[in-house]
């Protein structure tokens, strides 16, 4: 529940500071007649994305198991190279996000109400996006029957929401590049498990082989029904008997990604000043 949480804080944050800044630009600027087509915009991103999230659950129980499978291990793939090109992307851009939205919606207001409605849409829409699909795909990898991955999902989303509103109101200031690196961080750990769970997936789809190569088997000191095997089941997507294929591609992914993701960024050399003669 916990990493489900963490997804939706972590995106649907982003989505509200993306309104945020575009609301209290207009706003200080004495825009508000431009307010009406950004929510316009709004609204339809999030209605896509609900929608999105809609085909892909209820589709996907039109298929074979096979089909089922081969559907939920590619778009697991798919979901954690997005997410993670999205947290390599915002830890670069979190300090200049309200500088560049900005220019945007000047452009957007010089062209009308037709591009604010479309700046908006771009906005929250691709963040949208891929919050439904990797929501779904961790949702898929974390099931255990129970309602509690959605809960905690709408938990971080309400979470993210509230923050955004204090946020906009001033009685919240957070250093944007510290808190998408360590919420980044946990993500990339979380994109690890989804991963591995995809490669899972494809295996018992047939189109992988080495399903039943395990690499070890502790059920017997973590049943997975326990509250411990529950808890780490949810949180980092573990499983007590994991195929040979899903700890590599657990550990191809997670260390080198993490590495580069928390090493400090590069600074370009100062040009040496040459003594005139």
């Amino acid at each position: 529940m916990f990493s489900n949480y963490l997804i939706g804080l972590r995106e649907g944050l982003e989505a509200s500071l993306v309104v945020c800044i575009l609301i209290a630009y207009l706003v200080k600027t004495g825009r508000k007649d431009a307010l009406k087509p950004i929510w316009a915009g709004i609204a339809v991103a999030i209605a896509l994305a609900f929608g999105f999230g809609c085909a892909l659950e209820f589709g996907s129980q039109e298929l074979t198991f096979q089909a089922q499978e081969a559907l939920g291990g590619s778009l697991s793939i798919l979901a954690v190279g997005l997410v993670t090109w999205m947290v390599f992307w915002m830890r670069r851009t979190a300090r200049h996000l309200k500088s560049e939205l900005h220019g945007r919606l000047d452009a957007a207001l010089a062209m009308g109400t037709g591009a604010l409605v479309a700046t908006a849409f771009l906005a929250v829409g691709r963040e949208g996006l891929e919050t439904a699909l990797f929501v779904w795909a961790s949702v898929h990898a974390a099931s255990d029957g129970t309602p509690r991955p959605l809960l905690g999902v709408a938990l971080g989303l309400l979470t993210a929401v509230f923050l955004g509103w204090l946020f906009y109101r001033g009685a919240l200031r957070i250093n944007l590049a510290k808190f998408f690196t360590w919420t980044g961080g946990m993500l990339v750990v979380v994109a690890a498990g989804v991963l591995a769970y995809g490669f899972h997936d494809l295996q018992e789809a047939d189109f992988l082989p080495g399903l039943t190569d395990k690499a070890f088997d502790i059920s017997g000191t973590i049943p997975p029904d326990s509250w411990y095997g529950t808890l780490l089941k949810g949180v980092f997507n573990f499983q007590p008997d994991p195929t040979i294929l899903q700890v590599a591609v657990w550990l191809l992914y997670l260390i080198p990604t993490l590495a580069l993701f928390l090493a400090p960024p590069r600074t370009a050399a100062p040009t040496p000043v040459r003594d005139k003669a």
